[in-house]
């Protein structure tokens, strides 16, 4: 197990392991653990089943449950499981995602599920990250030091534009 805990990313089908990629790219960024599953609520339910109710004897703090069109993959989960698990709706083609997203945001009362954006696997990463930080203090301050990055990006952008402006 890495120093910082580890995160399960189950996928739904083999076509929603692009759109995860950039959620490994974040985790192992800030030395996260992680495996990725493809496991379907709707085709393999026993499987779906058996992993989240090993999940924590396995050595995973983070779920995290991709999935589009009927999108129940997170809620299952989460259904089997005390651990977090975050949702994140893949962008369909017949309404964009909207109907991955709806499904997965209409949990029943007990059974609660974090859901990101479609397609949102960055912020599905760091939300995992975020969860985690609470028992591993060292996560806290890289979380610290990636929110200022960000900051220091959007002030030397706004000042590279008024200069760019001033020009003209």
């Amino acid at each position: 197990m890495s120093a910082y805990g580890k995160v399960a990313i189950v996928i739904g089908s083999r076509s929603d392991y692009d759109v995860v990629k950039p959620a490994v790219t974040v985790l192992d960024r800030f030395g996260v653990e992680s495996e990725i599953r493809i496991i379907s609520a709707h085709r393999s339910p026993m499987e779906a089943h058996d992993f989240a109710v090993t999940a924590e004897e396995r050595g995973f703090e983070v779920l995290i449950g991709v999935a589009g069109k009927a999108a129940h993959l997170a809620g299952v989960l989460a259904g089997y499981t005390t651990l977090p698990v975050i949702a994140m709706p893949v962008a369909t083609g017949f309404m964009g995602g909207l109907d991955s997203l709806l499904s997965m945001v209409q949990m029943p009362k007990g059974v609660p599920v974090a859901t990101v954006a479609v397609n949102g696997a960055d912020n599905a990463a760091l939300l995992a990250v975020q969860i985690l930080a609470v028992k591993y203090n060292e996560l806290k301050t890289k979380l610290a030091e990636y929110k200022e990055d960000m900051r220091k990006k959007v002030v030397n952008d706004d000042i590279a534009l008024q200069k760019e402006l001033r020009i003209d």
